[in-house]
């Protein structure tokens, strides 16, 4: 199975599921993205994790990476090896110093540990084929119209829910233009 190796890009609201969040990562060499949904706590402790917060209580990931150094473990990295029916599944590899231990384990946690551990995230490239969205890089151009026409193009062709994944990226980077363009498609296409 070949593997891409992904990073963390943000979390927002989730505009699919009400009350999650998504989870952005991006491919490192790349500009493919793809959205996670995951829960209020799986998202907070990565937010505290990335945002250098420590809570006067350890959290259960961290309590986790504390028993793991206790007992001599290490995680190697994540793979996210299956996505069906809209959920990612993923597995851990422990390394106990003698032999990999496989653990499967549901996305968030994984990349939660994942960031504790610093271990890598990785993807099948099935999976990123598959279900990941191109992220184009905004043309600099002096023409706006001409930019706007290349937009709509390319984003006429997916899908309401890939455009709706999108639009969640774009909030996250800040790009309300881009933001507010695609949830006008949305509308468009939901008519």
């Amino acid at each position: 199975m070949n593997k891409i190796k992904l990073q963390i890009l943000g979390i927002t609201f989730s505009q699919v599921q009400t009350g999650a969040y998504a989870l952005i990562l991006a491919e490192e060499q790349g500009n493919r993205r793809i959205p996670i949904i995951i829960g209020t706590p799986e998202a907070q402790s990565i937010v505290l994790f990335l945002e250098n917060l420590h809570p006067p209580r350890p959290l259960t990931h961290d309590l986790f990476i504390s028993f793991m150094q206790v007992i001599n473990i290490t995680l190697k990295e994540i793979n996210i090896y299956k996505y069906e029916e809209g959920v990612f599944h993923s597995e851990m590899i422990f390394n106990n110093g003698e032999k990999d231990i496989f653990l499967d384990s549901r996305t968030s946690d994984a990349i939660a540990l994942a960031l504790r551990a610093n271990a890598p995230i990785y993807i099948s490239d099935h999976i990123m084929k598959n279900v990941a969205i191109e992220w184009e890089e905004e043309d600099t151009g002096n023409d706006p119209e001409q930019n706007k026409q290349k937009q709509s193009i390319s984003l006429d062709k997916l899908s309401p829910e890939k455009l709706k994944q999108l639009l969640s990226e774009a909030i996250t980077v800040e790009n309300y233009e881009k933001a507010s363009y695609i949830r006008d498609l949305i509308k468009e296409k939901e008519l």
